[in-house]
């Protein structure tokens, strides 16, 4: 029963940065980076986001490294949080803020699972 509880949290979990990578491509792109320039990140860094999330996301999912992605998309998560949904006055924002961190937390279970199934 644990092996497959980690399998679907690794989907369930994975899906929101697979689906959030796609988002980013096509129409999404100009938008997105000019988001990312407005909140002082540069644009430039946006492919390396993209690729985080579709890569990351998309490992997550089929169990490749999970111990690392996990850890990884979960910095990830609380620096983007932390960035781009500080305003906590804003109700969204602050929703959003939460949304990263409580999907950080998801991720560092991955972690400790990961490393206790080895």
């Amino acid at each position: 029963m644990d092996r497959l509880i980690t399998i679907v949290s690794r989907i369930l979990l994975a899906q929101v940065f697979v689906i959030s990578g796609f988002g980013k491509l096509g129409a999404g792109y100009a938008a997105t980076q000019g988001y990312m320039a407005h909140m002082g990140v540069p644009g430039f860094l946006l492919p390396l986001v993209i690729l985080l999330e579709l890569g990351g996301g998309l490992a997550l999912a089929v169990g490749f490294q999970t111990r690392w992605i996990a850890l990884l998309l979960a910095g990830f998560a609380v620096v983007t949080a932390l960035i781009f949904h500080h305003n906590i006055a804003d109700q969204g924002q602050f929703i959003n803020l939460m949304k990263n961190f409580a999907m950080a937390g998801g991720l560092l279970l991955l972690v400790r699972s990961s490393e206790s199934q080895r």
